[in-house]
């Protein structure tokens, strides 16, 4: 039986920077506990909102090692580990398992991709090296590459391949892959404005941006749907999806850093090539969040 990393929502953890350029480990203790002690189900600390691809090497094992210490146990920590190199995304994942994540998430190959029957080699491949079960991540808008659903019956069959965030935001191939692999690996929306759809195909929640900054609000999003109250999820889904809009108006994660800066968890600074937020967008953004009780 395949072990479930989660069910509700995990946040993908912004990475503060501090005024030297090197991380802020004060401000990312602090959101790491703010987001335990709000009821968040599981943190995941060196992903794409974590700006992984800019992080130096020692940075993102660093990294790993603190928020799995940090949280000590209270909840999951999903350790982001995939790259386009294979030998890389095996050596960070061996890391990331002796540091004590309890989960490592790994995206497909980006620039290089990968036809199907790579994915397959690669992911098998990190999942035989990983001690802890491996999450799959689909996002073919960064990556270039998608899983198709076949790969995902294929991937379903082995052991420590536990799961899937899937953002790539089409439907269809979503329901087809969820005919295939539904019991052999748990669904999590990569899209916080697909939570409530994927759930209803057969989803168990959702790896989220939006929990950054409502972390309580989001997991009732999840919460309500597992208790049953689908219309109440729904409910949610609609009452954030304009801040949600706001919080992709720019590539992510330039809003939402723009908008953890402004509730006081982390300084707007960010690694090039992202910049700060546009100016016209960063105020409707911040007009949004007055009216849900966020900032003043």
């Amino acid at each position: 039986m395949k072990k479930t990393v989660f069910k509700g929502i995990a946040t993908a953890l912004i990475t503060p920077f501090a005024e030297d350029g090197g991380i802020d480990y004060g401000q990312f203790g602090k959101i790491i506990d703010w987001q335990i002690e709000s009821g968040i189900d599981a943190l995941v600390v060196c992903g794409t909102t974590g700006e992984a691809s800019t992080l130096s090497d020692d940075e993102h094992r660093d990294a790993i090692a603190y928020a799995a210490k940090r949280a000590a146990g209270r909840v999951p920590i999903i350790a982001g580990t995939g790259s386009n190199d294979t030998a890389y995304a095996l050596d960070l994942t061996r890391c990331a398992c002796e540091a004590g994540a309890d989960a490592v998430l790994v995206v497909t190959p980006y620039y290089n991709k990968a036809t199907q029957k790579g994915l397959v080699q690669m992911f098998t491949s990190i999942a035989d090296a990983s001690t802890v079960p491996v999450i799959l991540y689909n996002v073919p808008s960064r990556t270039g590459v998608n899983i198709e659903p076949d790969t995902y019956r294929i991937l379903a069959d082995y052991e420590n391949i536990a799961g899937i965030k899937e953002a790539n935001g089409n439907i269809s191939k979503i329901v087809e892959t969820m005919s295939y692999v539904n019991g052999k690996l748990d669904l999590y929306s990569g899209n916080d404005d697909q939570i409530v759809p994927l759930m209803a195909l057969g989803g168990v929640g959702a790896i989220s941006v939006l929990s950054n900054i409502m972390p309580k609000e989001t997991c009732e999003i999840a919460h309500r749907f597992l208790a049953g109250d689908v219309a109440g999820a729904a409910a949610l889904q609609y009452r954030y999806h304009s801040l949600i809009d706001a919080l992709f108006s720019e590539v992510n994660p330039i809003p939402v850093k723009a908008a953890m800066a402004a509730m006081g968890y982390c300084r707007n600074t960010l690694r090039l090539p992202l910049t700060e937020m546009d100016s016209a967008k960063a105020e409707k953004l911040y007009g949004i969040m007055r009216e849900h009780g966020l900032i003043k």
